[in-house]
């Protein structure tokens, strides 16, 4: 009678055993969690999709019939590079970030539509159609100058093309802009050709200066001639002589400032000279 009753209760409690683990594994199945940044979309086996947007928490559903898909709504980075060609022909690198979040209100089409890899299937196509769109309106030195217009015209043209896929933008900057080696080299070719301009300028500007110059002294040692003429005509050979003399006197005196020079005159004066200091 006993033993009975101990296999009775055994049964019983390995029962209830069962009944709490199936009940806590229905519970378990039926809960889901909702982080925060995070949105959910259910999907119902017999409705489809749910248009309805899960918000954070824990929430219920039916388990089998029922499965959440849970999205990450927080602003997220994207980098993509992109080999555009410019309105006169020339191959330009540019590298584009974007930030980007999807609408949340439209997450059940976006899941319908593209599925939860909705960013990497649609950014880098529409970033690089944008900017094969916008380079090709500029020569490739206009994009150095007038790099806000075109940075602008990138950023309102992507947004708009974002939003047909229900995805927002809040940022999009182009971080590196490169060009072409053969750009790169007529650039360069460029540089050097208006270097050897500037040098030829200079060169010619120059030779003017040294034109004028030579003019200029030509005509003042023409009047410093005429006026020499002049004052001859006046005062005769007077003037001459005196300026033969200062010449002599200037040459004297260097001359006499000198140890290693010696004057003798010339003629037999000198024998004279010698005779009277006997």
């Amino acid at each position: 009678m006993g033993s009975q009753v101990a296999v009775s209760f055994l049964t019983n409690l390995a029962k209830a055993a069962f009944g709490l683990g199936v009940s806590a594994t229905v519970l378990s199945s039926s809960l889901y969690t909702v982080d925060g940044g995070e949105r959910a979309v259910l999907f119902d086996r017999f409705r489809g999709v749910l248009d309805q947007t899960v918000g954070e928490g824990t929430h219920f559903l039916i388990p089998i019939l029922q499965r959440p898909h849970i999205f990450d709504i927080r602003t997220k980075p994207h980098t993509f590079s992109s080999v555009s060609g410019t309105k006169d022909l020339q191959m330009v690198n540019l590298t584009l970030r974007v930030l980007s979040r999807p609408e949340v209100s439209r997450l059940p089409t976006i899941f319908q539509t593209l599925g939860l890899e909705y960013d990497d299937k649609v950014l880098p196509s529409i970033g690089n159609e944008v900017l094969k769109a916008v380079v090709a309106q500029f020569n490739a030195d206009q994009l150095l100058t007038e790099r806000p217009q075109v940075s602008a015209l990138v950023r309102d043209s992507l947004i708009k093309r974002a939003r047909d896929f229900n995805i927002e933008l809040d940022d999009v900057a182009i971080t590196h802009l490169s060009y072409g080696m053969e750009f790169s080299r007529a650039v360069e070719a460029k540089q050097v050709a208006q270097q050897e301009a500037e040098r030829s300028k200079f060169v010619v500007m120059k030779a003017d200066q040294e034109r004028r110059a030579a003019v200029i002294r030509a005509e003042g040692e023409s009047e410093a001639a005429q006026l020499i003429s002049d004052a001859t005509a006046k005062a005769g050979m007077g003037l001459i002589e005196l300026r033969r003399i200062e010449a002599s006197r200037e040459v004297a005196a260097t001359l006499a400032r000198s140890p290693n020079v010696a004057y003798l005159p010339g003629g037999q004066s000198m024998l004279f000279n010698l005779n009277a200091g006997r």
